[in-house]
């Protein structure tokens, strides 16, 4: 009796599912054929599948309505796209088409933002949420924003001396603000609060002392944040509950604050056998905000949530070539592709994310564990069940049969272009460093020149997508 691939993945998971099937024996994404894009274009190639983003905002936006609606939730509901998540035009501009607010984390972010405006894509009543670390340039660039006439720009506070630096630049304007609020982090992690945002025993103190009479500021949200994501675990439960007592505190001293931006997205599929509730996540951070709320005796806030990863991850795959088998000892059978797992999906060996691993073609064939190198010189660039505590199956097959084996990671469409640095773009495009060069002449003196500057805001823009 044979046990196919195929055999091996019907019996595992239910199969076909949302976004992947088996045409003529290949698979296909989200309709599309791989077969035909490896034939057009070869490989490794990365793909981008555009509608999908659409999909996801229209499935997160009706799921958070319908639990409004049924409770009788006073406020809105506002979806935000995470722009550090990726920063492509093609898939901003994919994400602006479904009427999304952004959210910004560095200096380049703004001249972007303009970029959009510019096309017409973006408008001036847009929301923009302001993250990040704020530098001198960062800030003074969102105060040309405000004046530039984009009337919803809300300056989200990351620590106390934020203010001191905005204030200088304010001037007569009248701004929106929001505060971080900095939470405890998950219990294995190698700190215990995050350096992000400003810890909740001071933020009533901070508002009433720079916030409360500054006729110059406007406290309109409260941001929470877990880098984790959004989970059905006493971890987020108790640091959203946190929140939200300070949500109602501040309220109370604020009648100007009616917004609360639950940060930290959803997770995407990450292998077959994923299951994810959003439906009730939802309606229980709906129930939560309003029990709270009317509880403390406050309106109920607009909800903001900034998707990033949710929004874009699963439009993503990269699809590469096996080219050669190498048997290294009795149990580690090796499949080298033909380019860098590190260069490509660092998140896969630097923090170990999880991505759907699928062969294209081959389905008929037995199956064997595997592990996946790359083409680089370095230890690690492999990708294998160990450190994934996942088996690696994938097809047998001949190195003398006239097709490949072609295999595809999917749902890679958040951050691996900008943490691998693709084409000198970088996370939360933040430039590189001016690269310095240091030497002797020969009379033993130093001498130093600057070998590059710092990227520009054109070159990110150019490989952005923005500039054509």
């Amino acid at each position: 009796m044979k046990n196919t691939y195929f055999d091996l993945i019907e019996q595992t998971y239910y199969f076909p599912q949302e976004g992947f099937d088996l045409r003529g024996g290949y698979l296909s994404f989200h309709g599309v054929s791989i077969k035909y894009l490896i034939e057009k274009y070869g490989t490794p190639f990365r793909l981008i599948y555009l509608p999908r983003i659409g999909e996801q905002i229209k499935k997160a936006r009706n799921l958070f309505n319908r639990a409004i609606k049924a409770s009788h939730y006073r406020g809105t509901y506002n979806y935000c796209y995470c722009t550090k998540c990726c920063h492509f035009h093609h898939v901003i501009g994919e994400a602006l088409k479904h009427n999304v607010n952004l959210e910004t984390s560095s200096s380049f972010d703004i001249d972007l933002i303009l970029k959009l405006h510019q096309k017409g894509e973006l408008s001036l009543t847009h929301t923009i949420v302001h993250n990040g670390y704020k530098t001198t340039d960062y800030l003074s660039k969102i105060i040309k924003l405000i004046d530039a006439g984009f009337e919803n720009c809300i300056i989200i506070l990351d620590s106390t001396s934020e203010m001191s630096r905005l204030q200088k630049l304010v001037g007569k304007r009248k701004i929106k603000i929001g505060v971080r609020m900095a939470i405890n982090e998950e219990p294995q992690s190698a700190y215990y609060t995050s350096r992000l945002g400003i810890r909740p025993e001071e933020m009533l103190e901070f508002f009433n002392k720079h916030i409360k009479d500054n006729k110059n500021v406007e406290l309109k949200m409260l941001h929470f944040f877990v880098d984790s994501g959004i989970k059905d675990s006493l971890y987020y439960w108790g640091e959203f509950q946190k929140a939200l007592n300070l949500f109602v505190a501040l309220k109370k001293e604020s009648p100007s604050l009616d917004s609360l931006n639950l940060g930290g997205g959803f997770p995407i599929r990450n292998h077959l056998g994923f299951e994810y509730d959003y439906e009730y996540m939802i309606r229980e951070i709906v129930n939560n905000i309003k029990e709270a709320c009317d509880n403390g005796g406050v309106h109920e806030p607009d909800i903001y949530t900034e998707f990033g990863k949710y929004t874009v991850g699963e439009s993503g795959a990269i699809i590469f070539e096996v080219v050669e088998q190498k048997q290294q000892n009795d149990h580690e059978l090796w499949y080298i592709i033909n380019n860098s797992l590190m260069n490509t999906i660092p998140d896969a060996w630097s923090i170990h994310e999880k991505f759907i691993l699928l062969p294209i073609n081959k389905w008929d064939n037995d199956y064997t564990k595997i592990n996946i190198g790359g083409i680089s010189c370095d230890h690690s660039d492999y990708y294998n069940s160990e450190d994934f505590n996942q088996q690696i199956m994938l097809p047998r097959f001949s190195p003398k049969a006239k097709e490949p084996l072609y295999i595809g990671f999917f749902h890679t469409g958040a951050y691996q272009d900008s943490i691998s640095g693709y084409g000198g773009i970088k996370h939360c495009l933040i430039p590189s460093p001016k690269h310095v060069i240091v030497d002797r002449d020969e009379s033993g003196n130093f001498i130093d020149y600057v070998y590059r500057n710092e990227q520009s805001v054109d070159d990110m823009m150019n490989i952005l997508g923005y500039n054509e």
